[in-house]
């Protein structure tokens, strides 16, 4: 018997696919919610953590006592590798490759309408002005994708297919990479940044990158410099940020996370003309719900079967390698 047990967020429909794991006869199903994890986490084999956000497994984790698997319905999981789970047998997964397009996707939306000045042309739509003007040219810009996983690599194919010239930033310098052909090692960031239009972040949270992106790397971009953060915002030192775009630094930024979420109200990032703020949401696209729960039943049933899951995390580098 394989008891699986589904950590939920209140008021979040479990899918039918998830649910009708538990009717068959060698699993025991537990659905819980944060406050009930530490009672049902005895005697737990499986644990999905379908309430991707909750950080409750941290205080619980010593009731884990039989505990195999831990997957991550989430592309990051640095909430999730706290010292106990990363030295023990756990093994980890997540939902690698469900969120690589609608990300790339979202990229190509922020640098579309900055490029395009879509801002102001709906401004002067609402103030029925005629304002004919130039905007830039995407093909020959220059992009640098922090974070050389699959959604920095899927976010480097769709800006190749309109001819943005793009490098990456990963842990380690390296030439003859498939997507990105050279890749920097992201500690020396700021060394690298002269002639970049796009510099977009999609790197996982670890010791390396929180805080990568600071004062330091702001002074190094060019005043005509977009940021793009779709990946942490603890990645970011966000009054530096802040001080870079209200000083003219660099031109403007796509913001999807926040080192604060929900952004507080009265933030300065929400008022900010040359910056678009969105809710933690690049990776939703309709169905992204469906495609996280076949992902986990066809996990489930390899590791019902003894297979070896087609990706893991490696608990020490805090990312799938």
């Amino acid at each position: 018997m394989t008891v699986l047990t589904i950590l939920n967020a209140p008021g979040t429909e479990v899918p039918d696919q998830l649910t009708d794991l538990g009717r068959k006869e060698d699993v025991e199903l537990r659905i819980v919610e944060a406050h009930e994890l530490g009672s049902s986490l005895p005697g737990t084999d499986v644990l999905l953590l379908w309430d991707f956000f909750s950080k409750a497994l941290r205080s619980e984790f010593g009731h884990a006592d039989s505990l195999k698997w831990i997957h991550a319905a989430a592309a990051g999981v640095d909430s999730l590798l706290f010292d106990e789970l990363s030295a023990s047998e756990v093994v980890v997964t997540n939902a690698r490759g469900i969120f690589d397009r609608p990300i790339a996707e979202f990229v190509l939306n922020y640098i579309l309408i900055h490029a395009k000045n879509s801002l102001r042309s709906l401004e002067d739509q609402r103030e029925s002005v005629w304002n004919r003007r130039s905007t830039q040219n995407l093909a020959g810009s220059q992009a640098l994708i922090v974070g050389t996983g699959s959604i920095g690599r899927e976010i480097a194919k769709v800006l190749s297919a309109l001819d943005i010239n793009v490098t990456g930033a990963g842990s380690h310098a390296r030439t003859g990479d498939a997507d990105f052909g050279s890749v920097i090692d992201s500690s020396q960031l700021s060394s690298h940044l002269s002639g970049v239009d796009w510099v977009i972040n999609i790197a996982p949270l670890t010791d390396r990158t929180k805080n990568l992106f600071d004062a330091e790397v702001f002074n190094a971009m060019d005043p005509s410099a977009y940021f793009i953060n779709v990946g942490r915002g603890e990645a970011v030192v966000t009054s530096d940020l802040v001080h870079a775009l209200e000083s003219g630094q660099i031109s403007g930024a796509g913001l999807d996370v926040f080192d604060e979420e929900p952004l507080p109200a009265g933030h300065p990032l929400w008022q900010a003309d040359n910056v678009i703020v969105t809710p933690h949401m690049s990776g939703d696209t309709d169905g992204w719900r469906t495609r996280l729960a076949d992902q986990f039943v066809d996990l489930f049933e390899k590791y019902a079967a003894g297979e070896t899951f087609p990706h893991t995390v490696d608990k020490a580098a805090g990312y799938v390698r």
